[in-house]
């Protein structure tokens, strides 16, 4: 008999992060952008990963994107995936520029149907009653 896999450890937030999962536990998704670039960026930290300005803001995103690269996994790596194989680790490229590695649902993990280049838009899986992870599916 095969018990069940275990949750799936979810991620810590720290200060630099605090806004970021608090605005993704209300289904929003919030980047940084660099006023002295114009850069938007993931993951969230102060500083510019371009240009190293502290001249950063939030903004509020609309969670479409296309995507940039994925791979589909058969086997998982560690038991608390293993009743999502097979699943779809991608990079999203957002709207604004930002890449932002996730995973892609609600879509059949099929290279026939998932394309470099497809429209996603974001979606949120509640893990626990801190943490809800942005996720991406196809735009229908």
């Amino acid at each position: 008999m095969t018990q069940p896999a275990p949750p799936i450890t979810p991620p810590i937030p720290q200060p630099e992060s605090d806004f970021y999962w608090e605005k993704c536990k209300a289904h929003e998704l919030w980047l940084r952008h660099c006023k002295a670039c114009d850069q938007t960026y993931f993951y969230p930290r102060d500083i510019c990963p371009d240009c190293f300005s502290r001249d950063t803001e939030w903004i509020q995103t609309n969670g479409r994107g296309i995507v940039h690269t994925f791979c589909i996994v058969h086997r998982a790596p560690v038991p608390a995936f293993r009743d999502r194989a097979p699943y779809v680790p991608a990079i999203v490229e957002l709207e604004g520029g930002a890449r932002m590695a996730t995973n892609l649902v609600e879509v059949e993990p099929d290279p026939a149907v998932i394309k470099c280049g497809m429209a996603v838009e974001v979606v949120f899986e509640d893990l626990d009653e801190k943490i809800s992870l942005p996720q991406f599916r196809p735009v229908s």
